[in-house]
Parts: structure tokens; sequence; C-alpha cells
């Protein structure tokens, strides 16, 4: 692969990242075009409706696209949506050539955007820095190809896997700089989830520090609407939304003075007296929610593991041991034997202060 190819995309993935947590139900895509050795148009996608990242670096090259290259990190669309067809625009500007990182995983373009461009006389190249532009996306890939958001499972725990002291306390288990990463985290997301049991036992806000980025959606799995009505994580405003999923076994009373607050209550099956988490995952799916990060108890964690509804997990550990009376972060998960165990995938460690996270797939 040509390093000047490597260079640029890059350059393009770089700008694409600064577009994490602001475009769904759209994609992250980052371009950069040059011409005669020189960067001479950039830009990402900001926002759903607004220019896709090949109109924005073609309309800051003007007159010097025609004739040059554009790297972008996800085949141009060749469909209109909110927006024209990227592939049209490329061709006008008189772009020579396009150097592609992935193709689009949507079945309205997945090579047609490719193909078009070759039709029109477009010279292509495909496939650099693929890895890292999949990687960028793969909640947006998952999303597109399941129609069901990605789940992440958070967990805050020390050495020997527990995440409270046998009397509930939590805060805080880890540092300082482990919820900063936390932050982090939940500015990547679309939504929040958490069950009754934290609400109850921590009474967390769950909103995010930032000023670029919006709140997430918050979701409080509560079967019987046991929240109570001064829970913090029930103030809404226009920047931080709250959706109560519960089911049958909640009375209607108490649904109508959650939505009186404004907040949202959706009710799904139940699945052994508990929310149904594939109902609800559908649900938001269908909403384009893309990601979820799962900051859940035991009970939470367990249950989106055993019905195999998680897919990546961020695990915090620090230097702290509390023994068998405390907490631990999953309750039963049934196994007999060690060959039954998880074993995380692509697991990679990391020091985060005093603290170490692990990450991986399941």
């Amino acid at each position: 692969m040509v390093q000047e190819h490597v260079t640029y995309m890059k350059m393009a993935l770089a700008l694409a990242k600064q577009g994490q947590g602001l475009t769904g139900p759209n994609p992250m895509v980052g371009a950069v075009i040059v011409k005669d050795g020189q960067v001479v148009g950039q830009g990402y996608h900001r926002k759903a409706g607004e220019d896709h990242a090949e109109i924005v670096a073609i309309k800051q090259a003007g007159e010097q696209a025609r004739g040059s290259m554009i790297y972008v990190t996800l085949e141009p669309c060749c469909h209109v949506g909110k927006t024209g067809p990227c592939t049209e625009a490329v061709v006008k500007a008189g772009i020579r050539k396009v150097v592609v990182g992935m193709k689009d995983p949507n079945t309205q373009v997945n090579g047609r955007g490719v193909r078009e461009l070759k039709r029109l006389g477009v010279e292509i190249e495909e496939g650099v820095c693929e890895r890292d532009c999949s990687d960028l996306n793969e909640y947006f890939t998952f999303w597109i190809k399941r129609e069901m958001p990605f789940v992440i499972l958070k967990t805050a725990s020390t050495l020997d896997g527990k995440i409270a002291t046998f009397k509930g306390e939590s805060r805080w288990i880890t540092s300082d700089e482990s919820r900063q990463k936390v932050n982090e985290l939940r500015q990547e997301v679309d939504a929040i989830c958490i069950g009754i049991g934290t609400v109850l036992s921590d009474n967390p806000v769950l909103t995010i520090h930032s000023k670029y980025r919006p709140n997430p959606l918050r979701i409080v799995l509560d079967s019987k609407l046991r929240i109570s009505p001064r829970a913090k994580i029930l103030k809404v405003s226009d920047d931080a939304k709250t959706m109560v999923v519960t089911t049958r076994k909640s009375t209607q009373k108490k649904r109508k003075a959650l939505e009186r607050k404004g907040v949202e209550v959706v009710v799904v099956p139940d699945k052994q007296g508990r929310v149904s988490l594939v109902s609800l995952l559908k649900i938001l799916g269908k909403r384009g929610v893309m990601s979820v990060l799962v900051e859940g108890g035991a009970e939470v964690n367990a249950s989106f593991v055993k019905e195999k509804l998680a897919h990546k997990v961020y695990n915090f550990i620090a230097p702290r041991i509390l023994g068998d009376d405390a907490l631990g972060a999953y309750s039963d998960l049934g196994f007999g034997a060690l060959d039954q165990s998880i074993r995380l995938k692509s697991a990679k460690v990391e020091a985060i202060g005093r603290d170490f996270l692990i990450q991986g797939y399941f």
C-alpha cells in the first residue's frame, strides 16, 4: 500500500472522529482532497441532515478540486436522502480519483457508489486503512445490518470483581481518571441504560460533561415502576431525555405520573418478570439508536450476557479487594465448567490513573 495513501487516510479518519456522538443515525465520515501533493480541501460529517464529508471538502477546495484525488473513509453514497448523492458531487467537481477506506454496509449503497464512480470514469482504489475505518463505525455497521443497537457493558470493580460493599457503597471504587474515561465513553453513544437497582442505590444523573455533544438518551429498566418520583434521572430537559421501560406489571397510575414529568414510558413484554431486553433493543433500533452503554448492576449485566445481547465490555479495575460478602459485577450465569466461561476476543489492557481498563468483545 502506498504510504502517502495511508497518511492521507489517517488524516481523514482523524477528521471523521470529530463527529463522534453527533452523526447518528449516520456514520462518521472524513474526507481529504489532495492535489499535486497538497491538501486543498478537508471535512467531516458533522450531523445527520448536514453536508456529507465529501461535500464539505469539495466546497473548501473549490476549483482546486478539478484533477485532484479525494480520500474518504467510507464509500461515497449514490442515493438521495436528506442530502444529494456524493458520487454526483465528486464527478461534477472534476475529481479524478477516489481512495476509499471501506464499503458502506448500508444496502442502499454497499458497492453501488464505487460502481457508479467507475462507470463515470473516476479511478477508484479501495481498502486503504480498511480495519481502522471499520473500527471507527462499528456501532453504525452493527445497527445497519441487525436493526438493533450495539451494546457495550461498562463495569467498575475491584481486583476480586466486586462493584460495591456488602452495604451497597460503591462511590468511588475507581479513580478520577477512570471516571473521566467513562464520561468520554458516554459521549460516544446514543443511549445509557441502567436498572432500577442502580437508581435506588446510587440515584445517578447520567448526564455528560460536554459543551459540544448532546446528552445520550437515559434508559431505566423498571418492570414494576419502583422508581421514586424524586429520582435525579427523572429531571428532563431539552438536552437530557429519559425513557423508563416497564411491563404490564406496573400500574397505569404510575405510568401517567411519570409522563406528566416529561418522561417517556415504554411498555414491553416481560421475560421471567423482567423487562424483555430484546423487545427494548428492537424498539431502539427502529428509532435510530445505534449504540447503548449499559451501566447496570449485577442482574442487568448478567441478563445482557445470558441473552447474548452484549457485544463489547469495558471493565475498569481498581487495586482494591472487598471480599466474598461484597456485591459482584455479574449475578448467576450458571457456568458449571471453565470451558463454558466467556472469553473476550481482541482483549486489550491499559493503565488509567491507578486503575486498569480491560476491554474486549464477547
